[in-house]
């Protein structure tokens, strides 16, 4: 995979115009990054409350009605190797962000892979891990069951029980190239998995782009309401 970091510059409207050109790299690695990879399962039961508002002009009123209903929703959800890595040194986010990864191609350990590839080993182990994994699946099981709803104008959780059973733990190493550069003295990491080329990575902000860009929302904001107050 080629890593074509410039194309992680585009749709940045506060990134430094002088990032782009400026910016240094100073190293491109190669590591297998140790993960685990949980298989478990969620049982889980919600109860919404929901609305549905609808707003009518009754002679010199404007009059708004609104139906108010309870709605449960539960279901369970079977998952396989959910990844967490497990190196200390691997910022969370960076390796989060770079999933999903090609299971289909993994295969047993062996150091042919290794040539042009650092191997790291994990620091975190798998109990360590388990409460980012446990994490991972009651979330999803709670946007799964919150996707099921819909017809509604309002819709908020009232209460919720979700269980997770962590069933079995696999040990994985998966390929990811980590890019260093360097732009204004500071360091700027980006992380692409070896297996798709997704990349991700740190970008700067200019504070002037970003001041430029709230002036233009905000003053026309303000005339709108100057408009309404006084007009």
């Amino acid at each position: 995979r080629q890593m074509c970091i410039r194309d992680s510059y585009r749709g940045k409207p506060f990134l430094p115009r002088t990032f782009t050109a400026g910016n240094h790299i100073e190293e491109i690695q190669g590591v297998y990054v140790p993960f685990w990879l949980f298989d478990g399962g969620a049982e889980g039961e919600v109860d919404y409350k929901a609305a549905n508002s609808r707003t009518y002009r009754d002679d010199d009123y404007e009059v708004t009605e609104t139906d108010h209903y309870d709605v449960h929703r539960g279901g369970s959800i079977a998952f396989e190797k959910i990844p967490v890595d497990a190196s200390s040194k691997m910022p969370d986010d960076h390796m989060d962000s770079i999933e999903p990864f090609d299971y289909a191609q993994l295969r047993p350990f062996s150091t042919a892979y290794l040539p042009g590839f650092l191997a790291d080993r994990y620091d975190e182990d798998e109990e360590k891990c388990l409460p980012r994994a446990t994490r991972r699946m009651e979330n999803t099981t709670r946007a799964a069951l919150r996707e099921t709803i819909d017809g509604y104008s309002e819709v908020h959780t009232k209460a919720e029980n979700i269980n997770i059973d962590i069933r079995k733990a696999h040990y994985a190493l998966l390929p990811v190239w980590m890019l260093h550069t360097r732009w204004n003295d500071k360091d700027f990491l980006f992380a692409m998995n070896g297996q798709t080329g997704r990349l991700i990575g740190d970008l700067p902000v200019d504070p002037k782009r970003v001041a430029a860009w709230f002036a233009g929302i905000s003053l026309p904001l303000m005339v709108i309401l100057a408009l309404f107050l006084y007009g």
